[in-house]
């Protein structure tokens, strides 16, 4: 689980063997969300809306390089 970012406590992590659609993970003690890259939203979780805030401009702001490390971690997911 390669921590890709730390965000005022939340980590932000990228996870090889993965599955679709492309997403981070960012956590915080024991509240986690799941955060789909392409589209900027949430898929799943729990993590406090000041918190989630932040994740969502970091993802919009980072899209790019997120994706890339998404795919260089999970070279068996085909680019979409």
């Amino acid at each position: 689980m390669p921590v890709f970012e730390f965000l005022d406590g939340v980590k932000i992590c990228v996870y090889m063997n993965d599955h679709v659609p492309p997403h981070i993970h960012a956590s915080t003690g024991e509240y986690e969300s799941l955060i789909d890259i392409k589209k900027v939203s949430v898929m799943m979780g729990n993590l406090p809306k000041n918190h989630l805030r932040k994740v969502l401009v970091f993802v919009k702001e980072n899209q790019e390089e997120l994706l890339e490390e998404f795919y260089k971690l999970n070279p068996t997911i085909k680019k979409v």
